[in-house]
């Protein structure tokens, strides 16, 4: 099946704005890796830089704010920009950049992927910024993509069902004014996901596969992202982006001796 009827030009960049992951497993390496697979051309800043593998992350070293502004910046006035991610940014300080980058691109769609913790424990985030998360980025995007861990944290309430994901997409879009996409793939029987737009809670669900991937938020959100640069709606988009990363996921593979890694 085509991803979509409507390829973008040739010369269209999507950004990610993002950690490096040495493994490839995520951040902006996957990132570029299916903007790719999407049509477009990757470009990225670099917010942190990681010490990892495909078992588990060892380091997180920040990049300095003023470098993620000059980043931009160099790309900005270079490059035809029809997108931007933001996915792992490491502190307080770049994510306060990361808002203001978002604020200068209203004209294109903007997806945000609040990576707050890895699943191998290490804190991606610091804490004083997770406070602060939803009114940083208030009405700055089209979506925001927490799991089921990270939105309760963001909407602080726990999440223990179905019910639980949808009011915590509606507390979550009431204190950011952003549509938001509650990831359920962790759960123990169908991945379920939970997108509430403001107006309406829509439900997306698949079966689960019994497999450990590293980088699912972040190959959700990427695609998401690609589609909606192709002109789909939000639902739309949701719904087409979530069927092609469950198929993906059939698709990993295990290089190394930890989780299994995308193919994209």
């Amino acid at each position: 099946m085509p991803v979509s009827s409507a390829r973008p030009k040739n010369s269209a960049v999507l950004v990610s704005i993002g950690g490096f992951d040495p493994s490839g497993g995520a951040g902006v390496l996957l990132d570029a890796a299916v903007f790719r697979r999407f049509g477009f051309r990757p470009a990225a800043v670099l917010s942190a830089l990681t010490v990892q593998n495909s078992r588990a992350v060892r380091e997180v070293n920040p990049v300095p704010p003023d470098l993620v502004r000059r980043q931009w910046r160099a790309l900005a006035c270079d490059l035809p920009i029809a997108g931007v991610k933001i996915g792992m940014l490491g502190s307080a300080a770049n994510l306060e950049a990361a808002a203001a980058i978002l604020r200068r691109r209203a004209g294109a769609p903007r997806v945000i992927d609040p990576v707050l913790r890895s699943s191998s424990g290490a804190r991606l985030l610091d804490p004083a910024a997770v406070s602060d998360y939803l009114r940083l980025v208030r009405g700055l995007a089209e979506l925001i993509t927490p799991n089921i861990q990270e939105a309760a944290r963001l909407a602080r309430r726990p999440i223990a069902d179905v019910p639980d994901m949808a009011a915590a997409a509606r507390r979550i879009y009431e204190s950011s004014g952003i549509p938001c996409l509650v990831k359920g793939g962790h759960l123990e029987r169908r991945a379920v996901d939970i997108l509430f737009d403001g107006t309406a809670v829509r439900t997306y669900s698949r079966p689960r596969w019994k497999r450990d991937v590293h980088g699912t938020g972040c190959l959700l959100s990427a695609a998401i992202l690609s589609f909606l640069a192709r002109g789909a709606a939000l639902p739309e988009a949701c719904r087409r982006a979530g069927a092609w990363s469950h198929r993906m996921i059939g698709k990993a593979v295990r290089p190394g001796a930890g989780r299994f890694l995308f193919t994209v």
